[in-house]
């Protein structure tokens, strides 16, 4: 790591990894990162997504990013992940882990076992997995930064939000015990609540709330590039909302 970053592209030779790239949060976050200088590794379900944000990506950057179809649910697929990176490129700077589902607003009595499971498998389990598998190649970094999305309702959970706030309550968990363990290390670890967003989640989550009338995703990116530079220390947790505040 140099003493003088650029302003214009901080991440400059970095390599960062974001799941849920191919769309919402994940997307912006992807592209922003990819404008500040890092390559990306984009990981997402869809090829297709991911080919559509890798063109995006070139018409922005001129250069392509690494795209990774893959479920964050299969933990053995994120392993074998972390070994094509460590072959490739020997470290890992940046983890920004979007991907996530909503799962189905209901009762706490009437979850489904299999909607359960499959809800903590892509926001919880996923989260431990790419912690176990990406540790040691954040080490290699000379200021490893790791962004987990999280929610209000993990903290202040509400009725019907059962499973995904139970999910998301784990994963704040997790993180939270992973960074007091990595304390004397240079990785750095945020969880980021973005709130209200223009995103397909909180459509199906509203679906009478106006879309346009909600910060579009491409926002957070700045807060995303400015989360993980790496000559600066980010804070624990950021809510999007009190950033922009402070900004306006």
């Amino acid at each position: 790591m140099t003493d003088i970053v650029s302003s214009e592209r901080p991440l400059d030779g970095l390599i960062a990894l974001v799941t849920g790239a191919t769309r919402g949060i994940g997307r912006a976050a992807a592209i922003g990162l990819a404008q500040a200088g890092a390559h990306v590794i984009a990981v997402g379900r869809t090829q297709g997504a991911l080919e559509a944000l890798d063109d995006e990506i070139l018409k922005l950057t001129g250069e392509r990013a690494t795209l990774v179809p893959l479920d964050v649910t299969k933990g053995d697929d994120i392993d074998q992940l972390g070994g094509a990176i460590h072959q490739r490129w020997g470290k890992l700077d940046i983890l920004v882990h979007a991907a996530g589902i909503l799962g189905e607003l209901t009762p706490a009595s009437h979850i489904e076992p299999k909607l359960w499971d499959r809800v903590i498998a892509t926001n919880l389990t996923s989260s431990y997995r790419l912690i176990r598998s990406l540790e040691p190649l954040l080490r290699l970094s000379k200021a490893g930064r790791a962004i987990f999305l999280t929610t209000g309702v993990a903290t202040q959970p509400r009725a019907f939000w059962g499973v995904y706030a139970a999910s998301k309550a784990g994963m704040e968990s997790i993180v939270s015990c992973w960074a007091d363990e990595i304390e004397q290390t240079s990785i750095r670890t945020v969880l980021l609540q973005p709130g209200a967003m223009r995103t397909a989640m909180r459509a199906k989550a509203y679906p009478g709330e106006i879309p346009e009338s909600l910060p579009h995703p491409s926002e957070i990116a700045p807060l995303v590039v400015e989360l993980t530079r790496p000559d600066r220390s980010p804070p624990a947790r950021v809510e999007f909302r009190d950033w922009k505040a402070q900004r306006a």
